[in-house]
């Protein structure tokens, strides 16, 4: 994968990381990413992580709303925690929302027992959502006035205007101090669903002043940026925070394609954007909204200004018919990321994916066939999977591969070991089976280079994380020797294709 610079430089003085605030007035809030890692005892070795747009959404609503507010993107900077907690500090916020997953959690609570006691916390996110109680007993969350569940633009709003409206706020808990009891708001049953799933067309495009490496310039040369064009998943995929069991307060909603193709032409025209990336957790998983926007596409000529990759789901582009897919080539769709995840039909059954190994090669060939390049996730190791069913996903990225060399379109894989996720389906499954949820929390990073990657495709181990709990037939050191070959093998495609295109 091209590693993208910058479309903006970033600001280098430490005082200047954070973004999007007035300096000539002080911070009602401050917007935190944790870095995935602690980058004081590691550097981090790629220069480029995806933007958070979730916290840009936050940041713009309560500009728009009236406050002042910057946002902290650590990871993107590759900051250590110590200096993270300084620059907070020194700014002196009156607010600061922190997003909690959990494979950052660790390095989030140390940054919250770090800030200055002046200094109001908000939290969310998918681990704040999974253990709302739990993060709130944690003493190093001392801080947190307010946690927030789901989507936060209008609560977070609220809070800073008065943080005693938290008792009307719908999914906002909270820890008395003095009586160390949760609380929790409470709210009109009807007026609920304006405070947790705001509509998406009224809320205000995008800051981009927020976002320190959006758009951003990539290898070929185009401009690109991150979009949202809706929220919600409608599957219950086992592994996935996401999954719909997980988030019933979630109501699935898309933007209208009059929405998203003015967000395309505002990027275009103030930022020079050709290219675009749908990062909805499925931009093309319900027929009948790709068919509206592909309608709206082809009438604006998209195709014919833009690029634009997406996310997808397997089965419902197995049911398109060939002029749907002709006409997302038409209008410039890139490429797709499928969650493959498996070779082995009886661990996609497992996961509640849905689909089948050969359904996943059929879809990768009528894409490819257009010329649409194909994204595949895989995950080694799922609960349950046999060395067979390990073999039948190495065999099925090979076949993959092996249609990519026939074929216009490009193939790439990205494979990573599984772990588990609080609030994911699987979850509750395997502490029903006796596993211990701290230690299956307790995620570390996992170094490729030790089992024989090359140390030029340490740029995406970012991403690579561990419990050290084997849940399969499989050992880890087998799995992670799986990961370096097909990682080191598609790093060399990726190298090869480049040099063929230069």
């Amino acid at each position: 994968m091209p590693v993208p610079s910058p479309a903006r430089e970033p600001n280098t003085n430490v005082s200047d990381l954070i973004v999007g605030a007035d300096p000539r007035h002080s911070l009602d809030a401050l917007f935190v990413n944790a870095p995935l890692r602690d980058y004081t005892l590691r550097p981090r070795t790629n220069d480029y992580t995806l933007p958070v747009l979730g916290m840009a959404y936050i940041a713009t609503y309560a500009r728009q709303t009236g406050f002042n507010v910057g946002l902290l993107d650590a990871e993107a900077y590759g900051l250590g925690v110590n200096t993270t907690v300084e620059i907070i500090n020194r700014a002196a916020p009156r607010w600061v929302g922190l997003n909690l997953l959990a494979p950052t959690y660790q390095l989030s609570a140390r940054i919250a027992s770090g800030l200055a006691p002046s200094i109001r916390l908000v939290v969310g996110g998918h681990h704040a959502k999974a253990m709302p109680r739990e993060v709130l007993k944690d003493p190093r969350f001392h801080h947190a006035r307010a946690l927030i569940i789901g989507e936060a633009e209008l609560r977070v709003a609220a809070l800073l205007e008065d943080e005693r409206r938290r008792t009307e706020l719908p999914g906002v808990m909270w820890r008395d101090r003095l009586l160390g009891t949760v609380g929790a708001g409470i709210a009109d049953r009807q007026a609920a669903g304006r405070w947790t799933a705001p509509d998406l067309d009224a809320l205000p495009m995008v800051n981009r002043e927020f976002l320190p490496q959006d758009p951003y310039t990539a290898e070929d040369g185009r401009i690109e940026a991150n979009v949202v064009g809706s929220r919600g998943c409608p599957y219950d995929c086992g592994f996935c925070g996401a999954a719909v069991s997980a988030n019933p307060d979630i109501t699935i909603r898309t933007r209208k394609p009059s929405s998203i193709l003015a967000e395309l032409d505002h990027l275009h025209s103030s930022y020079g954007v050709t290219a675009f990336r749908f990062v909805d957790d499925l931009f093309l998983g319900v027929e009948r909204f790709i068919r509206e926007a592909m309608t709206a596409f082809s009438a604006e000529a998209v195709g014919s200004r833009y690029v634009w990759d997406a996310t997808g789901r397997i089965n419902v582009l197995h049911r398109a018919d060939d002029s749907l897919l002709d006409t997302l080539a038409a209008n410039g769709l890139r490429e797709v990321a499928l969650g493959i995840e498996s070779g082995s039909d009886r661990i996609l059954g497992a996961m509640d994916k849905r689909i089948t190994a050969a359904m996943t090669l059929s879809v990768a060939r009528r894409l490819m066939e257009r010329g649409i390049n194909v994204k595949g996730y895989f995950i080694l190791g799922y609960p349950g999977e046999q060395r067979a069913d390990l073999r039948a996903t190495v065999a099925h990225i090979h076949d993959l591969w092996a249609l990519e060399d026939r074929l216009p379109g490009r193939f790439r894989a990205s494979v990573f070991e599984f772990r588990p996720y609080p609030g994911s389906p699987v979850w509750g499954q395997l502490v029903r089976e006796g596993h211990d949820p701290a230690a299956m929390m307790d995620y570390g990073d996992v170094d490729l280079t030790e089992h024989g990657a090359d140390e030029a495709m340490r740029g995406r181990d970012e991403f690579n994380f561990s419990v050290e709990i084997q849940f399969g037939e499989t050992p880890l050191a087998e799995i992670r020797s799986h990961l370096a070959e097909l990682s080191r093998r598609q790093y060399d495609r990726n190298a090869a294709t480049r040099e063929a295109t230069a």
